[in-house]
């Protein structure tokens, strides 16, 4: 790295908030004017078989109150639904209804938009290059899987 050159956490960290802008702005010129920062990381979560509402603070790094605070709001949203966990009945399953799905369809649309702009500045090429070395660090460095995205 020379004087010139920023640190690859800077860099990463300025990138992900030029695309979660965009993505946000775009999100709401599309009528979705509900949705907070922290949304997309429950909605991630709960996509696959759903997460655990206690699950939720620690994927956040909040409290338990705040978090379910967040997951009271989606759900009066309509984004996600709480339902009794099937092994524990005192725990709840956050899983998405089809309104969150749908945001997460149009949240995949803009960031294919988001990257196509990057791809027209530097090439399709390197826009692939760049995602082809991300997972394969990433994978190195976490035991062969993907991690969740987490807020913190």
């Amino acid at each position: 790295m020379t004087d010139e050159s920023p640190p690859l956490a800077r860099l990463f960290a300025i990138a992900f908030r030029t695309l979660i802008d965009g993505l946000h702005e775009r999100l709401a010129a599309r009528g979705w004017h509900d949705v907070k920062p922290t949304f997309g990381f429950v909605l991630l979560a709960a996509r696959e078989a759903g997460i655990q509402s206690s699950e939720v603070a620690a994927l956040l790094g909040i409290s338990k109150q705040a978090a379910s605070k967040i997951v009271d709001a989606m759900v009066e949203a309509d984004y996600v639904s709480r339902s009794p966990h099937p092994d524990d009945q005192r725990a709840k399953i956050v899983t998405l209804t089809v309104r969150g799905a749908q945001l997460l369809d149009d949240v995949e649309q803009i960031y294919a938009e988001l990257e196509s702009e990057w791809a027209t500045i530097v090439g399709g090429a390197q826009i692939e290059g760049m995602r082809e070395n991300l997972v394969t660090v990433l994978l190195a460095t976490h035991g062969g899987r993907l991690p969740q995205v987490r807020a913190t």
